[in-house]
């Protein structure tokens, strides 16, 4: 069976979700919890988190070949724009606001583009006869 080449689009998204991943992940276990304070008020942290995580699975999805990941690339896309804001705002962590930017960017693109892949159905949904 041919192993299928994912795009460059696809290998970008892929890059910036991971580079994203680890900035949050090592950002937040990091510097936020050695600088204590705003950085590590619960609604601040658990953003800081939740982008990881989000930005990880997206990154799966993708490699994946999931027809879904447009999906997650849209959930990646806000959590990423909300974790950026929150950064900016407590400060002094412009790496991680440039990472979920960047990873924002690329996801929504994904997102609107539908992935590239032709969109799924849900279970008991009707398409419209053409």
């Amino acid at each position: 069976m041919p192993h299928r080449k994912l795009s460059a689009e696809l290998e970008e998204c892929i890059r910036l979700c991971l580079m994203c991943y680890r900035s949050c992940a090592e950002t937040a276990s990091g510097h936020c919890l050695e600088m204590g304070g705003r950085h590590v008020e619960p609604e601040h942290f658990r953003l800081m988190l939740s982008c990881a995580e989000v930005c990880r699975t997206a990154a799966a999805l993708m490699l994946n070949h999931s027809p879904q990941h447009h999906l997650q690339c849209g959930v990646c896309a806000e959590l990423c724009r909300q974790c950026a804001e929150s950064c900016r705002e407590v400060g002094d962590m412009d790496d991680c606001v440039a990472a979920c930017e960047a990873c924002a960017e690329s996801c929504e693109r994904m997102a609107a583009s539908g992935g590239g892949q032709p969109r799924v159905s849900a279970p008991g949904e009707q398409h419209a006869a053409h």
